[in-house]
């Protein structure tokens, strides 16, 4: 698996967590950071930024997610997806050197080892709408 992908997959199982247990994404990564081996990979710093990132923006990418995702809710959606997007929208909008296509695919094929059949369709949708959006 490639850093970025495994970097991502960590950010996942921290706002996964965060979500669930309805704690700042912050918290959990402290806790997450003692639980991980050491020396701490590489790919971390790349992890971290991404939850960092996903939490200080985090009202303005739900904000997005909630308008291109036709008749879904947030609240709705299965917590894998809502926050794979969540990963993804911050890539679209804030990572400059992730072109648009690979932060979808990405979601997408995250969205296929880890969530239900009809999520990377799902998640590619509004993905590629926000992609458009934010091209603007």
């Amino acid at each position: 698996m490639p850093a970025r992908r495994k970097a991502r997959k960590r950010a996942l199982d921290v706002l996964y967590e965060a979500d669930i247990r309805d704690l700042p994404p912050a918290q959990v990564l402290i806790t997450y950071l003692d639980r991980i081996e050491k020396p701490r990979p590489d790919h971390m710093d790349y992890a971290e930024m991404l939850i960092e990132g996903v939490a200080k923006n985090l009202d303005r990418i739900d904000e997005l997610i909630a308008s291109y995702a036709e008749g879904w809710t947030i609240d709705r959606m299965p917590v894998v997806d809502r926050n794979l997007a969540r990963i993804a929208v911050f890539e679209l909008l804030y990572v400059p050197e992730i072109d648009d296509p690979v932060a979808i695919t990405e979601a997408v094929e995250l969205a296929k080892q880890m969530s239900t059949d009809d999520s990377p369709r799902f998640l590619n949708g509004i993905l590629g709408r926000i992609a458009e959006f934010a091209t603007r």
